[in-house]
């Protein structure tokens, strides 16, 4: 099984406003790029299980020139909130580094 880590060059995540959070999935070329941005595993699925997300709520926006992926879903709750523990969401991609990509 290959990892996302292993097929990106670079991957971050970021607030989008104080109700969304996106994450720039830069893949390390054209060829993973073709083969893994709609892969189901980066699906809303995905997004639901490790971030709490409505999965109806899940955006894919590809950007073929430059072999990236944006991923974008709702916040569960407002920036700055109460249970904020990451305002600026910087820290979110972490959960990403592992997914298996069969």
């Amino acid at each position: 099984m290959v990892k996302l880590k292993e097929v990106c060059r670079h991957i971050r995540s970021k607030n989008a406003g104080p109700y969304w959070v996106t994450f720039d999935l830069f893949f390390d070329g054209p060829e993973n790029f073709r083969a893994y941005h709609t892969h189901p595993a980066l699906g809303p699925d995905l997004f639901q299980r490790l971030f709490g997300a409505d999965p109806e709520l899940v955006r894919h926006y590809p950007v073929p020139g430059l072999n990236m992926v944006k991923i974008s879903h709702a916040r569960t709750s407002p920036q700055g909130g109460v249970v904020e523990r990451d305002m600026h969401c910087g820290q979110q991609f972490v959960r990403l580094l592992d997914v298996e990509l069969d």
